[in-house]
């Protein structure tokens, strides 16, 4: 079961209040203190808290808001369900002037226009921008709704707009200050790859490997090379390992290729020699007397075979 963000929706919409208990026979005991009637402010704010039906003309986006793309296809499925079974779960909103501000269920309320209701259900919540985009955050992160640059923007805006560090906005919305930090340096890639990133052309997984190259040129190529053969991220890892071992260009040159650079031939030569001797493939990193070898297995029984070859006994 997937670990439940932040405080959980149940926390944003307000838990009804645990039903009192019946006074006993007879009147209320000896000594009891009588109960003492809501005030004013709290009724009212019990009064916010009930479901009502509004005008969904009177209903308005919040510019805030980190969710940006609506697949069609997915709200004409959404409001075809909504002709049949009517909206289940109430929109979250708040007071703006002589209408309301959506804070959750954008897609509800775009799926109910195309349903042609007239009203929706809501819960009203008075609450400030801060907490407003919160609530969205965590909305869309527990459903999963968001692309990996919305993800990214939205944690970007909670930070800059109000002045929190990375840590104080990932305990906001429930997530590590790594998750948060990881999001954020996507928003350093070149547009193009950010567009492929919310495609969902390429992964998190691929950006990651793509933020090592220093140049944006080079991450645009990489990111197109692996568009263009479907590269997995480890291929791409590879590929930025051998990029980044070859010596800069000059200032002003032509950008290199969108292919892999040639490498020295007793690199290749000593790569060759180790897969012969482990039987298995070996990537040979070397750059001025600092490399690695990487020697790939695929069992158990594949590495005690290459830990024998190698001298080294399993106790």
């Amino acid at each position: 079961m997937k670990p439940v963000l932040g405080r959980g929706l149940d926390a944003l919409l307000g838990k009804s209040s645990p039903a009192a208990k019946p006074s006993p026979p007879g009147g209320s005991l000896p000594g009891a203190v009588p109960p003492v009637p809501a005030a004013p402010a709290a009724a009212a704010a019990d009064a916010r808290e009930r479901v009502l039906q509004v005008p969904v003309q009177r209903i308005h986006p919040c510019p805030l808001q980190p969710r940006k793309d609506f697949p069609e296809e997915s709200l004409r499925e959404l409001a075809d369900s909504i002709k049949a079974q009517g909206i289940i779960q109430p929109l979250i909103v708040r007071e703006r002037g002589e209408g309301y501000q959506l804070i959750a269920g954008e897609r509800r309320h775009r799926a109910a226009l195309l349903a042609g209701l007239t009203t929706v259900p809501v819960v009203v919540k008075q609450v400030d921008d801060r907490t407003a985009l919160e609530m969205m955050l965590v909305e869309n992160l527990q459903r999963e709704n968001l692309n990996p640059m919305e993800e990214a923007l939205g944690y970007a805006e909670l930070i800059n707009q109000f002045q929190l560090t990375q840590e104080e906005a990932a305990a906001k919305v429930g997530r590590s200050r790594a998750s948060v930090a990881n999001a954020i340096r996507l928003l350093k890639l070149p547009p193009e790859i950010q567009t492929w990133l919310k495609e969902g052309r390429l992964t998190v997984g691929h950006a990651k490997v793509l933020l090592s190259l220093l140049s944006p040129e080079q991450q645009r190529l990489a990111a197109e090379k692996t568009l263009k053969e479907s590269l997995s991220v480890r291929q791409l890892e590879e590929l930025a390992a051998l990029w980044q071992s070859q010596p800069a260009p000059p200032r002003g040159s032509a950008a290199p290729a969108a292919t892999a650079p040639a490498r020295d031939v007793h690199i290749v030569d000593l790569e060759q020699r180790l897969q012969q001797r482990f039987g298995t493939r070996v990537t040979l990193r070397y750059r001025k007397g600092k490399g690695a070898i990487e020697i790939r297995f695929y069992s158990d029984a594949e590495l005690e075979r290459i830990l024998d070859i190698s001298g080294i006994k399993l106790e």
